[in-house]
């Protein structure tokens, strides 16, 4: 069947704004879909307002939102200021419809968060976790951390929309299988992740790579907010990547984009690439690959040293290079010059314009500062450089933009007849409405 759209250039929302006409159904989407956007961008509005702003016509908006309040999406806020007649009655998006549910599961914390359907952070729960401990043990943390903050806000499981995960290793958002999870001892190799959080917490649950989910993040309300094609290196126990190309993460047909830690770095030992084992990259610059350089040249070159300082932190060892101490400037000009070649490698395929830093070590301003200076001296690849403005919060804010999509699916009219809850946001007909904002 021929279908026809008429595009129209409101005021204040150019390009925002379409009549669409086809199927009554998916008409009534579309518009219900932009007018709920237009209503998280510029609320409270007026019906005369989401007029204006959406090019819909006047009956059409007022079926759009008698719809939408019967499903109890938006809300009246009252009457608003008059400029000159009869006041008009403002309406709301209602945020407090549902909640979604984060977790980050870190190696030696788990981060668990409860959202409203802005992405506002209504309360987070943290507990140290076992990085021996089994999956199964690690979910009841979840589910745990989250009834304690149900029964603080008295928030029912049944309005809890969805739950994001965020994992330290290859994930496969489609099935909800860890693929493998390294630094995990022993490691987590073909886990049901998404399976055994359903089971402990009776709440649809979706599970995704912790660093794709820190570029998410980086991407919804962070350094890279707005930015088409950038990358997002974290650098920390592990180094991963995770890559925006056109606006859009891009994970590959193996969920395996961005697994930078198995780049080759010279000098190091070529082995094939394994999932138990660490990569070339991650062992040179990762804190254990430092923490290991740093050993070696104290044995070398400072035999008195090597007894009183072999167990530093990385960050420690970065920190003594700012104070002067040789050795650890060593470590540093080291690190720095193999992550501003692992960098520029990354751009030269990518052409980014834009690296966002983040990971304990990957955020120190010692190695950022000469990460960046090295990679001024490139004549191009030599994308501007950013430390990540959400910190150890990145995953978090990451799991929430995910469990927002998948709630998008489950409450707005239609939707689930065009896209596909198991990759929220990626294949449907209309961006997702709950997270396209940054939260307030």
């Amino acid at each position: 069947m021929n279908s026809k759209a008429k595009r129209s250039q409101p005021d204040g929302d150019s390009g925002e704004a379409a009549l669409h006409f086809g199927r009554p159904v998916l008409l009534r989407e579309v518009n219900a879909r932009q007018l709920l956007r237009l209503l998280l961008r510029h609320g409270p509005c007026s019906r005369a307002d989401l007029v204006r702003h959406s090019g819909l016509s006047a009956p059409t908006v007022s079926s759009s939102v008698d719809y939408l309040q019967k499903r109890g999406l938006i809300e009246p806020l009252g009457p608003g200021r008059s400029n000159g007649g009869r006041r008009p009655g403002l309406l709301r998006f209602n945020a407090q419809l549902g909640y979604v549910a984060a977790t980050d599961i870190g190696r030696s914390v788990l981060r668990v968060a409860l959202a409203d359907l802005r992405g506002t952070l209504v309360e987070r729960w943290l507990s140290p976790t076992d990085p021996r401990a089994a999956p199964g043990r690690v979910c009841s943390q979840v589910a745990q951390g989250l009834r304690q903050i149900q029964i603080r806000r008295r928030i029912p499981t049944e309005k809890i929309l969805a739950l994001a995960a965020s994992v330290p290793g290859i994930t496969n958002p489609l099935t909800g299988l860890v693929a493998s999870v390294p630094n995990f001892s022993p490691p987590w190799e073909a886990v049901p992740l998404r399976e055994i959080l359903e089971a402990k917490t009776g709440i649809p649950a979706v599970v995704e790579n912790d660093v794709n989910l820190a570029a998410r993040a980086e991407h919804w309300c962070g350094a890279a907010h707005a930015v088409r094609d950038f990358v997002f290196i974290s650098i920390g126990t592990g180094v991963g990547a995770g890559i925006f190309v056109n606006d859009r993460l891009y994970q590959g047909p193996e969920w395996t984009a961005g697994e930078i830690a198995y780049l080759h770095v010279p000098g190091t030992e070529e082995v094939p690439v394994a999932l138990r084992r660490r990569g070339s990259l991650e062992s040179a610059i990762g804190s254990k690959g430092i923490q290991q350089c740093w050993r070696r040249l104290l044995r070398h070159r400072s035999p008195k040293l090597a007894t009183l300082r072999p167990n530093l932190e990385a960050v420690d060892i970065l920190n003594l290079a700012t104070q002067g101490v040789p050795e650890a400037q060593v470590v540093l000009n080291q690190t720095a010059r193999i992550l501003a070649d692992a960098i520029t490698n990354v751009c030269v395929i990518l052409n980014s314009s834009l690296v966002v830093l983040g990971g304990r070590v990957g955020t120190h301003p010692a190695l950022f500062e000469a990460t960046r200076c090295i990679l001024h001296r490139n004549e191009f690849s030599r994308p501007q450089l950013a430390v990540s403005s959400l910190g150890r919060e990145a995953q978090l804010f990451g799991a929430v933009w995910l469990a927002l999509s998948v709630a998008d699916v489950r409450i707005l009219p239609g939707s689930e007849a065009h896209s596909s809850p198991l990759v929220p946001g990626e294949h449907r007909l209309s961006p997702p409405v709950l997270g396209s904002l940054p939260p307030q």
